[in-house]
């Protein structure tokens, strides 16, 4: 069957494989594809969810059920079957795709996210040259946050092939699962996927600690073990990127200080204003001529000031900081989203939609 556009005018019926699926995704330049019982193909293109074909055929729950069986292993089966999901890392000729498939209510839903098979430089993603500073420590925290979505694997990926090009490290990355397959150039580099080939992030990271290790990835800091054990790592002489949720950095330092118990968390601050190095907070938003997304960024470097805020646990005080700390490379979220509408590359209802500071940002606006 021929991969139509979205405009086409024939019905669309299901095919017969999800790797049909995952083709159209790459080649219309789709982050997403949903394949979901009682629905639609979906995919999300440019940030915005929406039918691959408008006149598509609605997928069955026995269509969703085939194309699931269709490519999961034995294993993947019995997990779905005794646990009612299953994610991992799927690749076929055309690329690599991170899976979810779980049951609900109306049968089987299939989720992939579509990963580039290039792993882009820095440059390429039109990050701050100021960021490469972050890549040659020997040690301390560097985490990327924010929304699902949002880059932070892309980012992160770069940050990485920064240090495998200019270092001679051994590099150790844990991802549940594995996205981009990072390739030994400068550094020795390790890839291991949790529940693949070992049981969590946080043994993970105990293992590594005897791996001899100079860098440690941690693809998702999600519990008090994991962060627990990155801010031992950081202050035991490894360089440590790690992922977070959360859309600032004064949030991001609130979540890592918060998850510890409160006994803890005096001796954690200290730790993390003297381990951190800087915090990277993202967000993807649409063009405004809608030819795809552009990148919004908030930087925090550790300074002798954000240090003692940390210390005394005021990171309310923290968006000042940054704001005063521009010389060394820093900015509010609010300002990257303020430069790119003034640049013409984002409308003013999506800088404003997106704002920290609503009010301010409405009267930059109308400037």
């Amino acid at each position: 069957m021929a991969l139509n556009p979205p405009s086409q005018s024939e019905p669309v019926h299901a095919f017969e494989h999800v790797d049909q699926y995952l083709k159209v995704g790459l080649e219309s330049d789709a982050s997403d594809i949903h394949l979901g019982a009682n629905s639609q193909p979906i995919w999300r293109r440019y940030g915005t969810l929406e039918p691959i074909w408008l006149k598509a055929s609605v997928l069955s729950s026995a269509d969703t059920e085939r194309l699931a069986l269709g490519f999961l292993s034995d294993a993947q089966q019995r997990i779905l079957h005794e646990r009612g999901d299953v994610d991992f890392a799927y690749a076929n000729e055309t690329g690599r795709f991170r899976a979810s498939v779980v049951r609900h209510r109306l049968g089987i839903d299939i989720v992939f996210r579509i990963i580039k098979r290039d792993i882009r430089t820095m440059d390429d993603l039109g990050l701050p040259s100021s960021l490469k500073l972050l890549t040659q420590y020997q040690n301390g925290l560097v985490l990327v946050t924010g929304a699902v979505g949002s880059g932070k694997s892309t980012t992160l990926a770069a940050l990485i092939e920064e240090i495998n090009l200019h270092r001679h490290d051994h590099i150790i990355t844990l991802e549940d699962p594995i996205e981009y397959v990072i390739a030994s150039k400068g550094c020795h580099v390790t890839q291991r996927e949790v529940h693949t080939h070992t049981r969590s992030f946080g043994a993970a990271l105990r293992g590594a600690l005897r791996e001899d290790p100079d860098v440690i990835m941690v693809g998702e800091m999600r519990d008090l073990e994991t962060i627990q054990l990155a801010i031992t790592a950081s202050e035991t002489g490894h360089l440590v990127l790690g992922t977070l949720h959360t859309g600032n950095a004064s949030r991001t330092l609130d979540r890592v200080l918060d998850v510890f118990p409160v006994d803890q968390r005096e001796q954690i601050r200290i730790m993390v204003s003297e381990s951190l190095r800087g915090i990277v907070s993202q967000q993807l938003v649409p063009r405004a001529d809608g030819r795809g997304r552009a990148l919004a960024l908030e930087i925090l470097t550790n300074t002798p000031a954000v240090g003692n805020v940390i210390r005394e646990a005021k990171t309310f005080m923290l968006p000042g900081i940054i704001q005063t700390g521009r010389k060394n490379g820093m900015r509010l979220m609010d300002d990257s989203l303020l430069e790119l509408c003034q640049q013409g590359i984002i409308s003013a209802e999506e800088a404003y939609a997106r704002s920290e500071q609503k009010q301010v940002m409405r009267q930059q606006l109308a400037r």
